[in-house]
């Protein structure tokens, strides 16, 4: 096929994924806050999370963070947050992985201590932008209450925005999630014995 052909078939292709995406701009004309989970096993959760935080800050946003099961060991994403967006509302459970704590009424005490500092964020429009890191294994473990984290995300106001990360999480917190996105572990160094990066992984 000559060069001209090429170029003519990927025109008409391009004209027609424009025609394609444009339809699907026009018809979303619904104006509100959505709700995201991101899940699965793969790396990247919490990362694509605090990509948001970032991209929200970029337009000058309101943003909360509340982490749930990490807090002992310090993060980039801590650090950063600390040290150049006093701005932004950040909350850790601080207890770190539940594996190594083994206590499980510290572990729900210290959950629904944290939970009771997302809520109010979710209850106030002034916040954009919400994210709710590992909060999937505080339904898993039962920790905290299934039913009034759904009631609460449900009930935030209409413009406000909601990550949720963690593995899991149950088919009703998706059920009500505009946007779930599941990552998958294909291949992870740490499975080669290759330890965690600072900058990296954490």
């Amino acid at each position: 096929m000559s060069d001209s052909r090429k170029d003519a078939r990927h025109k008409a292709a391009m004209e027609k994924q424009k025609e394609n995406v444009d339809a699907a701009i026009q018809a979303a004309d619904i104006e509100r806050g959505v709700a995201v989970l991101l899940t699965g096993n793969g790396k990247g959760k919490s990362s694509s999370a605090f990509g948001m935080v970032m991209r929200a800050l970029g337009y000058g946003q309101k943003v909360g963070v509340v982490q749930f099961i990490k807090g002992e060991q310090l993060s980039g994403e801590e650090i950063y947050l600390r040290e150049h967006c006093p701005q932004v509302e950040f909350h850790q459970m601080g207890t770190g992985f539940t594996w190594d704590t083994q206590d499980r009424s510290a572990d729900i005490a210290a959950a629904v201590a944290t939970w009771e500092k997302a809520r109010p964020m979710l209850q106030d429009s002034a916040f954009d932008l919400v994210i709710l890191d590992e909060l999937t294994y505080m339904i898993a473990y039962d920790y905290l209450d299934e039913a009034d984290i759904i009631a609460t995300i449900n009930a935030r106001p209409q413009s406000q925005s909601v990550v949720v990360t963690g593995r899991g999480g149950g088919a009703a917190l998706q059920a009500i999630m505009d946007t779930v996105s599941e990552i998958k572990d294909v291949k992870h160094a740490y499975t080669a014995g290759i330890k965690a990066r600072k900058g990296v992984d954490f």
